[in-house]
């Protein structure tokens, strides 16, 4: 996998992340423990620096990028969905941000929240913690049920098993 070094910065991660060939690292990205970078992802810690906490997913094809001498956060137990962007942006514990969707800088989502496929969270926008927030731009519309909470633990079990075993285990590349 392409990781590279910036102007003296290299990324760091914690154990059992699972990074696939095709992502790319560049510069001060710290990964926390049992992380999952999914294929043709981009991490790019070349100006600021990008903080993911433990557990957490970063999917196919996502962008995370900060600017200059700012930070980029992306909490524990969080799930970037395929095709997202987050920059220069904090995302707190547990949330889950939608495919193609885009979190601008300096916005802010709580603990707990869901930001809806294609949504844009635009920039300096401040999503409360436990709310759905969905459209263009980006407006909390729900709250995170108990319920979902529950079977969403339990689901982002399966990507931290991904990156801890199954992948490491049983992928194996034929050509």
């Amino acid at each position: 996998m392409p990781i590279y070094e910036y102007d003296g910065r290299r990324p760091v991660h914690g154990d059992r992340c699972f990074i696939f060939e095709t992502a790319t690292l560049i510069g001060d990205v710290r990964l926390g423990e049992n992380c999952y970078i999914g294929p043709g992802a981009v991490l790019r810690g070349d100006y600021g620096r990008i903080e993911v906490g433990d557990r957490s997913s970063i999917e196919d094809n996502c962008v995370i990028h900060a600017r200059p001498n700012q930070l980029t956060r992306i909490g524990s137990d969080v799930t970037i969905g395929h095709g997202a962007i987050v920059h220069n942006a904090t995302i707190n514990d547990w949330t889950v941000v939608g495919m193609g969707s885009v979190v601008s800088d300096f916005a802010q989502v709580g603990v707990w929240c869901v930001v809806g496929e294609g949504a844009v969270v635009k920039n300096r926008t401040v999503i409360p913690d436990g709310k759905i927030a969905v459209g263009v731009p980006a407006r909390p519309v729900a709250d995170v049920s108990e319920e979902y909470r529950a079977q969403w633990t339990a689901f982002k079990k399966l990507y931290n098993d991904l990156a801890e075993h199954r992948y490491r285990e049983g992928l194996k590349r034929v050509a």
